[in-house]
């Protein structure tokens, strides 16, 4: 199971706590962590990511074992620690303005 910890904005939305876990089918990539959470909780399809392009929002980052992952290619493998349970990956919503 991989740790994904929410932003209070989109746990609010998943009605969950703050950290949820998923089973990711394949390999353990941005992309199958972002699919394992749009699939078990899909009120959160285009939040994190658009719909169409499957791109990041530009809001939002990724961290993982203290890295910014979020210029990663989506479908470069995460830490191990994170693929085996024991690191979050994080989902951040980045702060703007001045």
């Amino acid at each position: 199971m991989i740790r994904v910890v929410l932003p209070v904005h989109l746990r609010t939305l998943a009605r969950s706590g703050k950290e949820v876990r998923v089973e990711v089918d394949g390999p353990v990539t941005q992309r199958g962590v972002l699919d394992a959470v749009e699939r078990d909780y899909p009120m959160l399809t285009g939040t994190i990511r658009d719909r169409n392009s499957g791109q990041r929002r530009p809001l939002v980052r990724f961290f993982a074992c203290e890295e910014d992952l979020s210029n990663d290619a989506p479908d470069t493998p995460l830490p191990d620690r994170v693929a085996r349970g024991e690191e979050p990956f994080l989902i951040v919503g980045a702060m703007a303005g001045g």
